[in-house]
């Protein structure tokens, strides 16, 4: 490989996703440089997320779609380095024009509710008779077995059948969503690890195969990192709140203006804590000499740190800290957080742009948050128009002519 090229290069992968964790995956895959073929539904306006507000056009960011030029920040973002093709999987001739794509593919990425790919006839079988090196990701909401009911699942449903929801807040609270859509974020991870595992296999002999992601399980398998069901079986709690107290000294403490993160769990840590309070002896106090202990008085110990806080501004609070060597931090507003110069210089976060008009708002994405030392990655190039590519492709990958674009497009399949 030569320095500078992108891992993925020359893969091809056909992206059915809609929404967020199919798309997500898929630009990950894009950012590594495969060539991404994202195909859409004509008769639905194309991925669902084209019409998330807010949308960025030539007047700048709004809340609603003022012109047919304007296009959602989540498609902008979410689309980079893809090509658009239309094609209307319900007809046959769409079918036949997809299953030919499938030939000249590495990858296909859907998640469509399980079963649904196989119903319109574009699965995993139907795509492994036509390139047995396929290599199938599906990524739903509980597995490609399906699930009782409608077995379909959005964020909110994976998070409350996980468990999620009852980690976070005060002992005794109300359930707390958790507000970034995590269930949506981690199983397009899984599922591009298991696509890039997939790839290796194929290349060392192997044949491709479907590789099945689910959202409920990649959520739950991390939840489970945690031994909740020890802890609720110990008497210890199981909802953190503000503060940890299996991890004492360990939490979310008020400044005069503000908040800061603490975690001192270990001895050192924790000793670090109390001479940054000007009371160094509380480290050989009994109640707080060991771990343990300091567990078993984690409310007192908090209280004490509490106090401290709240009399000094976060920046002397992380200061004193820091000059201890205990981890603490600051806690940033989502819009402070996503213009911090580290993560904008390591291009982790990124300024969006709308195709035609360019950055006519500050408004900022994801970047693809991998460095290599010799490989490039990242998005070069804006999300696409609805259907933008669809002639190039037909023409180019499967060498269609002018007349038989136009007559799929007659009779609906484009």
């Amino acid at each position: 490989m030569t320095a500078g090229q992108k891992p993925l290069r020359g893969r091809v992968v056909l992206d059915l996703t809609t929404a967020l964790a199919g798309p997500y995956a898929t630009l990950l895959l894009a950012g590594l440089g495969a060539t991404v073929i994202k195909i859409e539904n004509p008769a639905t306006g194309g991925d669902s997320s084209r019409n998330n507000a807010p949308y960025l056009g030539e007047g700048g960011l709004r809340p609603d779609r003022g012109s047919a030029e304007d296009m959602s920040v989540s498609v902008i973002a979410r689309a980079r380095n893809k090509q658009s093709i239309t094609l209307n999987l319900k007809q046959s001739a769409a079918r036949a024009v997809f299953l030919e794509l499938v030939e000249h593919a590495d990858i296909v990425v859907e998640n469509y509710a399980a079963g649904t790919a196989d119903r319109l006839g574009i699965g995993h079988e139907a795509c492994k008779q036509v390139n047995p090196r396929i290599i199938y990701a599906s990524i739903s909401g509980f597995g490609a077995q399906g699930a009782p009911g409608s077995g379909k699942a959005m964020d909110s449903i994976i998070q409350a059948l996980s468990g999620v929801m009852f980690t976070s807040g005060e002992p005794d609270s109300d359930p707390v969503r958790v507000g970034l859509p995590v269930a949506d974020l981690l199983a397009p991870l899984f599922a591009v690890i298991g696509v890039l595992s997939a790839v290796i296999e194929v290349e060392q002999g192997g044949t491709g195969q479907q590789v099945d992601v689910s959202m409920l399980g990649a959520l739950t398998s991390l939840l489970s990192i945690e031994p909740f069901d020890a802890f609720e079986q110990l008497g210890l709690p199981t909802r953190t709140g503000r503060t940890l107290p299996r991890l004492a000294p360990f939490g979310l403490f008020p400044a005069a203006d503000g908040w800061v993160a603490l975690c001192a769990p270990t001895d050192t840590f924790a000793a670090g804590v109390f001479r940054a309070l000007g009371t160094p002896e509380l480290a050989d106090d009994p109640r707080f000499r060991t771990r343990d202990r300091r567990v078993g008085n984690a409310t007192d110990l908090h209280a004490q740190i509490d106090e401290w806080t709240s009399k000094h501004t976060t920046e002397e609070i992380v200061a004193l800290l820091a000059e201890q060597g205990v981890p603490a931090a600051p806690v940033r507003e989502p819009a402070d957080a996503i213009h911090d110069d580290l993560v904008r210089q390591r291009g982790e976060v990124v300024d969006l742009e709308h195709p035609d008009y360019g950055a006519t708002a500050r408004v900022s994405g994801p970047g693809l948050p991998i460095r290599f030392s010799e490989s490039a990655a990242g998005f070069d190039r804006p999300a696409p128009r609805l259907g933008e590519h669809t002639d190039e492709i037909l023409r180019t990958l499967l060498g269609y002519d002018a007349e038989q674009i136009a007559a799929l497009r007659q009779n609906g399949a484009l």
